[in-house]
């Protein structure tokens, strides 16, 4: 028999509790009040469960089956989900939004743009990745991302198309137990290539035979910024770090900024870019 329950005996049911009355729920239905009588019955006869005491003047809710009260709520919040999420995509909406972010980029801003992605579009998935190099292109490059957004690889590949966005401040660090990080004044590139250097290394082959940042004969690769953090924190290493991701080591004295020669006090500055594939904006433009 419980194949046989409806998405509108469910409503019924909800309205009913909600509003407190079967006469205030066929007013918020707009329907005759006997039809939300003969919905609820008809409801309570095919789970085999009461679920209104009607001997006082308005029906109660028995105490025994407020959790189907939930379990009816469940279902009509995922199916207003999945209608939603119909509407959008017949709309010409993505069905899921996926984004690949450049790991030097500053979190706190991807954060206060999801809020709002959130409130606008809240029956869209989001899918975010976070990488370095070529490993932020790949994802749209493959068709895994719709966009991203990359800051530590200094060139676009072929077929993206970019829009600048705001900079990233990159300064060079160590800990401060660390032996550079008892040098006064400029230190030189000979004296930094004679120090372990904590360097990203590219997931993809987009950076093949190239080098950035490099000055040191000693490297040790990561993959994962938050492992390079800890390793310049434990003194394993000197490497540059965003500037925003450090604020706190540098105010604590846990890491030392490293004033090295040819490299403007306070360190570099590079854009980072918002880009896509070529062929999916011009579908955009043609669409819109």
């Amino acid at each position: 028999m419980l194949d046989g329950v409806s998405l509108d005996q469910l409503r019924t049911f909800v309205a009913a509790v909600d509003e407190g009355s079967f006469s205030r729920a066929a007013r918020k239905l707009r329907r005759a009040q006997s039809m939300v009588s003969d919905l609820v019955a008809n409801l309570e006869g095919q789970i085999g469960v009461t679920l209104f005491d009607r001997r006082g003047r308005y029906p109660a809710l028995t105490a025994e089956v407020r959790v189907l009260l939930a379990d009816a709520r469940n279902i009509l919040s995922g199916v207003d989900w999945m209608k939603a999420r119909a509407k959008g995509m017949a709309s010409g909406l993505e069905p899921e939004l996926s984004v690949v972010l450049d790991v030097f980029f500053p979190f706190q801003v991807v954060v206060e743009a999801a809020k709002a992605f959130r409130e606008r579009f809240p029956a869209i998935p989001l899918r975010l990745y976070a990488e370095a190099l070529g490993g932020a292109y790949q994802p749209v490059i493959d068709g895994r991302s719709a966009l991203g957004i990359v800051g530590s690889l200094p060139f676009v590949p072929p077929g993206l198309v970019s829009e600048r966005l705001a900079g990233v401040g990159l300064t060079m660090v160590a800990a401060r137990t660390h032996p550079l990080a008892a040098i006064r004044g400029p230190i030189s590139k000979d004296e930094l290539a004679r120090h372990m250097q904590i360097v990203l290394t590219d997931r993809t082959e987009l950076s093949a035979g190239r080098e950035f940042g490099v000055m040191s004969s000693s490297i040790w690769r990561v993959a994962d910024l938050f492992a390079k953090h800890a390793f310049l924190l434990h003194g394993l290493g000197w490497g540059g770090m965003p500037v925003h991701t450090i604020e706190d080591d540098l105010s604590a004295g846990r890491l030392v900024e490293l004033q090295i020669e040819d490299v403007p006090p306070g360190g570099s500055f590079f854009p980072c870019w918002l880009f896509i594939l070529l062929l999916r904006r011009l579908v955009r433009l043609g669409d819109g």
